[in-house]
C-alpha cells in the first residue's frame, strides 16, 4: 500500500515540477454546503388536495401539501362572504396538513384554497378546493 501511495504522490507532482497546472480530485475540495444551508432553487414544487372535497357542515377538512422538505405552507381559503388564511411547515418527508373548520359555510358554494410554499428564495404556489354540503 505504502508504495501505491508513494508513487501516487510521485505521479502527481512530476507534472507540478514540469509547470503544468494540477487540478486537485474531488475529494480534496472544499466542503460543500448541507442541505439544511442550501435552498432547493429547483425541484420546489406545490402539489394541494382536499382530505375531503364534499365536508359537511361543523367539520373540519384538511389541504394536503406535498413539496420540498421543511418548507413553510400558507394557505388562503376563499369562502363566500370571508377569507381565512393558515400556515404551517413541511415535514422531513415534505408534507403538510392544514385545518379548515366547515363552520356555517354557503352549502353548494365551491371554496378555492390558494397554496404558497416557501424554501429560502424559491417559491411555488398551487390551489385545491373544496364546495361544503349541507
Amino acid at each position: 500500500m505504502k508504495r501505491y501511495t508513494r508513487a501516487a504522490l510521485v505521479s502527481l507532482a512530476a507534472p507540478a515540477a514540469a509547470g503544468a497546472i494540477l487540478v486537485a480530485p474531488a475529494a480534496f475540495t472544499a466542503p460543500r454546503a448541507t442541505a439544511a444551508e442550501t435552498a432547493p432553487a429547483f425541484g420546489l414544487s406545490c402539489k394541494a388536495s382536499m382530505s375531503n372535497n364534499k365536508p359537511k357542515d361543523h367539520t373540519t377538512t384538511y389541504v394536503n401539501v406535498s413539496t420540498a422538505k421543511n418548507a413553510d405552507v400558507a394557505t388562503v381559503a376563499h369562502f363566500k362572504t370571508t377569507t381565512r388564511g393558515h400556515a404551517g411547515k413541511a415535514d422531513a418527508k415534505g408534507t403538510a396538513k392544514i385545518g379548515y373548520a366547515v363552520a356555517s359555510a354557503t352549502p353548494g358554494k365551491p371554496v378555492k384554497v390558494d397554496v404558497t410554499v416557501t424554501s429560502g428564495k424559491s417559491s411555488k404556489t398551487c390551489s385545491t378546493s373544496f364546495t361544503p354540503q349541507k
